[in-house]
This record gives structure tokens, sequence and C-alpha cells, in this order.
């Protein structure tokens, strides 16, 4: 017998409810169904009598018999309707739905275990669709005296598996296959870590003995899911150091140091330093580089992506620039041309606005060498762009670029260019290891000197007349502000309507000649919107009102008041990115976050965690609290975390002793072919094969 075979090997489930199972829950096979855990228990140690009932009680377990059955009509159709009895008193069973077949099966006089959860009504107690065993069957079958409850759908609740059906499947799995689950670690592990072997956990994470050989069985599986996810990430890193060659970056010449000299607009902080140090050794070592550079918003992540491309210029390589939006883009083009404009660097901007001449003239500059830097989006992954000698693709927002996408620009030279991927969104360590955990990582944790933090405050919407008379203060002083309202894609009629709203009380507020308001949003033409942009941007205008497409990209070191509208709709690590956008120049700024009085647990502590801290990390640790890490990541990279039983929010340390493990067994033994080490290979290799989340780590 064989995990891999499917469930139908298993007694009692039918290719009916088979199919059912895969298309409702994914489970198709033994393997999948013996994965696929509890996520709570009951407790069925105690039995009650019905006098001792009470009102406030919820889920209990009774022992008598059923004296009577009857249908009885309401507003529509019927119920049935059975009198249960014990020695102490009487209650009623109550059934909605499958009644005939419910009717048909029940025992009068038969002496029932039933559970279930109790109603509480004119003073009688009832319990509606009871899970009920005849005590004989009750004796004979695998009791614990803890019992699972497993997700489930309504349509498989509908469909008559409940519960209880599902239990019974896993028992029957457990029984027929339980000689053949194999150990998956080695026995130096399970001794290192005291973890129990596989076939205890798993029997113990189905149908545990006590709570103590619960807690046992889950950390053994939890441990041993997150050791394969980093092993695997480790292996690729590995192979990728010492099997894929990458470009030797030996010569720091004229143009580093020149611009480093001469160019540098403010001096490098320690953590920019330190940085780029880490990427001049990777670029030296004649291995492909593969790092994430993180950076809060403003850290001066473009001047380290700006110093690695000169080196891969000053060594005769091209350099390239991907950004998710039109908008970033251009703002990286600007940037990078302003700081280069007295060097002989060629710069250019490719995005899908533009016009096909100029594009022409790109695909040739970019062909024969003679342009040195290309930023753009998406566009540079087309197969017309041709470089003649690309040395470094530098990703940024990364996350916003899926798999593929990100590939592709591997195929832009015979040997793949060294790749930097950049986010100003602070990813916490845990989640850094488990998605990341392939890549270097370096962290630009210093923002540079005589940036002042951003205050940041709460208002409720009762108070817009206070904030409209603190704007004219900071408009009056030349400053420039910011509101911004949310876009939501499945609201966007309603919050298209909420910005024209918004942008005409600005404008009764702030009437022309004397203000002048720029407006953006995603519905405008690029054009359109690079020209509100640059009004903004050369101060022709005092406040842009936009959507979250100002999110990333738009640098204006003299806007500082940054007004964030229904704050509640927006994530965490959005109205982190949205408060970035101030506090770029010498002036202080301000952030204030306004809301309706209507706030959700959670709505509070996103504005609170605003207000109380401008420390990304600390704001992304929230983040991963309140929404979990599929959600953090975005969908590209939620493949990685569909953890059957572990959670890289609570087990923090089992994850970190994971990693650490799977370092130490690589170091030692890199391709897994020690006699030791058979378990893990064979286990590695199975899912490295059969699994969907190892295509999609980064």
């Amino acid at each position: 017998m064989n995990l891999s075979y499917p469930i139908t090997y298993i007694n009692g489930i039918s290719v009916q409810r088979a199919t059912l199972l895969y298309t409702e829950l994914g489970i198709k096979t033994c393997n999948d169904l013996l994965n696929f855990f509890p996520f709570r228990y009951i407790d069925k140690t105690a039995f009650y009598a019905i006098k001792d009932l009470q009102p406030n009680s919820s889920e209990v377990q009774i022992v008598g018999k059923i004296t009577r059955v009857k249908s009885v009509a309401q507003k529509r159709g019927s119920r049935l309707v059975a009198t249960f009895q014990d020695a102490s008193g009487s209650m009623e069973l109550v059934w909605f739905k499958g009644q005939k077949w419910i009717k048909d099966a029940l025992k009068i006089n038969e002496p029932y275990v039933i559970y279930g959860k109790l109603n509480h009504y004119n003073g009688n107690f009832s319990i509606p669709h009871p899970e009920m065993e005849l005590v004989n069957e009750y004796k004979k079958k695998l009791q614990t005296k803890m019992q699972p409850v497993y997700p489930s759908t309504e349509k498989l609740t509908n469909s008559g598996v409940s519960n209880k059906l599902m239990r019974t499947y896993v028992q029957n799995l457990l029984q027929q296959f339980f000689d053949v689950i194999e150990e998956s670690l080695s026995k130096e592990i399970i001794s290192d870590f005291k973890l129990m072997s596989k076939r205890e956990a798993l029997l113990n994470a189905h149908f545990p003995k006590s709570q103590e050989n619960l807690a046992r069985a889950q950390n053994r599986l939890k441990f041993e899911e997150l050791f394969f996810i980093q092993l695997q990430l480790l292996r690729k890193k590995l192979i990728n150091k010492t099997k894929i060659k990458g470009y030797v970056f030996e010569n720091v010449a004229e143009n580093f140091n020149s611009f480093y000299k001469n160019h540098l607009p403010f001096s490098l902080t320690n953590a920019q330093k330190r940085v780029l140090k880490e990427i001049r050794k990777d670029v030296a070592s004649g291995a492909h580089m593969n790092r994430l550079l993180q950076g809060d918003v403003g850290s001066g992540k473009t001047i380290v992506a700006l110093l690695t491309m000169l080196l891969a210029i000053d060594n005769g390589f091209q350099a390239t620039i991907m950004a998710p939006t039109e908008i970033l883009a251009t703002q990286h083009y600007h940037a990078i041309s302003e700081l280069v404009k007295d060097m002989n660097i060629n710069v250019d901007l490719l995005t899908g606005s533009v016009k096909t001449k100029k594009r022409k003239e790109i695909h040739q500059n970019l062909e024969d060498g003679t342009l040195h830097i290309l930023i753009g989006t998406h566009a540079l992954l087309e197969d017309k762009v041709q470089f003649k000698n690309l040395g470094i693709a530098i990703i940024d927002e990364q996350h916003r670029f899926g798999v593929a996408q990100r590939s592709k620009l591997w195929s832009k030279n015979e040997i793949p260019p060294h790749i930097l991927v950049m986010t100003a969104t602070p990813i916490p360590r845990t989640l850094a290891m488990s998605v990341y955990g392939d890549l270097d990582i370096s962290v630009i944790d210093e923002l540079p000197p005589g940036r002042k933090e951003v205050k940041t405050v709460h208002r409720f919407d009762g108070n817009r007349l206070s904030v409209f008379k603190f704007m004219r203060d900071e408009i009056e002083k030349g400053r420039q502000v910011y509101i911004v309202y949310p876009l939501i894609q499945e609201s966007e009629a309603m919050d298209y309507k909420d910005l024209m709203d918004g942008y005409e009380s600005v404008s009764r507020e702030f009437p022309s000649p004397k203000y002048q308001i720029s407006i953006v949003h995603g519905k405008m033409k690029p054009a359109d919107k690079e020209y509100e942009m640059q009004r903004f941007v050369k101060g022709e205008t005092q406040i842009m009102v936009a959507t979250t497409v100002i999110e990333v990209g738009v640098n204006v070191p003299n806007a500082s008041v940054m007004i964030i509208e229904s704050s509640e709709r927006f994530g965490l690590s959005q109205l982190h990115q949205l408060r970035g956008r101030v506090g770029r120049g010498a002036d202080q700024s301000y952030c204030i976050l306004l809301s309706s009085y209507k706030l959700s647990e959670e709505g509070k502590t996103r504005l609170k965690t605003m207000v109380d801290t401008t420390d990304g990390f600390k704001i992304a640790e929230v983040d991963l609290k309140l929404r979990g890490p599929g959600n953090l990541m975005g969908t590209q990279q939620s493949g990685v975390l569909n953890l059957k039983i572990a959670d890289v929010v609570k087990d923090t340390q089992i994850l970190v002793a994971a990693r650490n493990k799977a370092v130490d067994v690589l170091q030692e033994d890199s391709n897994l072919s020690k006699p030791e080490n058979a378990a893990i290979k064979k286990t590695y290799l199975e899912l490295s094969k059969n699994s969907k989340i190892w295509s999609n780590i980064s």
C-alpha cells in the first residue's frame, strides 16, 4: 500500500465522495488526507444528565434513548422532532434537512450517545442535527478524550460529509496505512530536538490521547514542514552560488569613483555603506548575485542601486531597473538622469506609452551598447528588448511582479545578469526567511541624517474644518499638501465618486486663483497624469488630490502634509507607504489619518500603530499578525505560505530552529548523500516532485 494512492483506496470513500473532497478541499491522495489537520478539538470526557443542563451550556454529550419521533409542520416545510430521555428527564432532538433518511435510520428505545450544540427556548432544551452513535458502536471505535473538528464547506455538509464522517475516513486511513508511514527526519534530528516519531505525531495530531500529546505532535509536524521548506530554499541558494556562474565586476573604476567623490549629493549612511560592501563582494565573486535589498521609504535605496549599476558600467556591462508602474519608472528615470547629468552616462526610459520611433532608437542604442542604463516597466520583458551585454537587473517593489515575469530578465544575456530586488515594504524576519530564504538579504535600517520623523495624528471626520485650517497654515509657509482617497477595485465607481466629491469640497475651501489644485487618478491618460504630477512637482499647485496611484513614485521634498481620507479602509503597509511620500525635505512633516467614528478593532489597531511608530519593521510585524502571511505578500508568493500546520507568525522559534538545522545539514552534506540523511533525501525529492509550493519559491 502506498500513501500516494487515491483516497478511494480508503474504506468507505466512494468515487463520488472522493471527487467532492478533491473539488472542495483539494484532498486527492491518502497523503493529502493524512496531512489535512483538525483546526480544533472537542473534549468528550464529560457526560451530562438532562436535569443538570444549564441555559448557558454550549456543546454537550448525553447518553439516553429516543422514545418518540414525529414530523412537525412549520411556515416553510417541516422539521423532524425526536423525544430523547435519560433517567433524569427528557429533551428534543431536531432535524431540518435529510428528514426521510434520518427517520428511517433512528432506532427507538436503543441507547445512544448524542453530542451537539444545546439550544434553550421557552424553558425547553433541544439539540439541532446532533452527532449520534449507538452505545455499542461507540464503545467499539477508537475513542479519544479529544475529538478532532476538521475544516469543511457548506457543499460538503449539505452532501452528507459531516465532521463525524471525516473522522471515520481518517480513522480508516490510519488503521489501513499506519505501518507504511515512513520516517522523514534523521535519527539525529529526532534525538536532538526530542521529537515524536512521524507515525505517533500523525496519530496524535488527529486523535490525541491528551493535551500534552497533541502539543508534542504539532511541534514535530510544524518542525518538519518548516525544515523542508528551508531545506529547499537553502539548496536553491547553494546551487545559485556554486553552479550558476555570474559576471565578475573586478574593476572599481572611473564612473563609480567619479560619482562617489564628485556627484554624490550627500554622505552615505553606515547602513548604505554596509549594503554596498555586501553587493560589491557578491559581484566580484564569480557567483551569480541574487540579493534582496530592504529599506524603508526614503532610506536611500536608489543611490545604492545607482552605485551598483556604475560598477557594472565600469566593467563593460549595461544595467536595467524594472519598476511596477509607469509613475515609479519615470520617477527613477528623472532621479537617476539628474544624478549622472554631469557624467558621460546614457540613461533612457521604456514604458508602454513610449512612441514607436523612440522605441526603435532605444532598441538600437541598447543593442550597440551606447545605452548604459535602461529604466522601464513590464515593457522591458518584451522579446524585442535585446541588450548588448546586460550585467545587472534591478527589480523595484518586486512583490508586484510574478515569478515568470522576473525570470524573463534572466534570459536577457547568455549568463544570467546579477539580480538585485528592492522593496520599500519592510518584511518581518520570519516572513523573509520563508518567502525569500533563497536570496541573500540586505537591510538599510537607517535614514539619512537631517530627516525629521513625520508626526502622525488620527482625526475623525468631524474634525475636518480644523484639518483645513492646518492645511492653510502650512500652505502659507510655502508648503504643499497631499490628500489621498482610497481606491478599492471592487467598488471603483463609488471610490471615483468619493474622489470627485472630495475634490469639489477641497476646491470650495481653497478657491482659485489663490490656491491651485492638481488631481490624479487611475482613470486618467498617462500623459494627463504626468502633466498634473509635474505641476505639483514644480510647485505650480499647492494641493494634490489623488488616489493611491501616488503610493510609490512621487518625490516632492516641499510636500510636508499627507492627509489620508477614510484611512480605516487602507492596509497598514499602504498607510506606511503613503506617509513616506512626505518627510523628504528638511521641514517638519505631518500625516493626518482621517476616519469615520465607526472603527473595527482591527481598524483601531492599524491607526494606533501608525500614530505610535514610524519604524517600518515594527509596522510590518503588526501587519503580519493582523493579516496573515498570504495577504501580506500578495498572491505571487502566497503559494509558499499554504502551510498545512505551521504558522510563520506564531511559530517563529520553530522556524528559526528548523532553518538553523537545515543550514547545518547542508553544510555537512550538500547533496544529502550520506546514509544517515537517506530519509530526509527521500522526503525532499518527493516534495520537490509533487508539491506546488516549491515552484513558487522566489
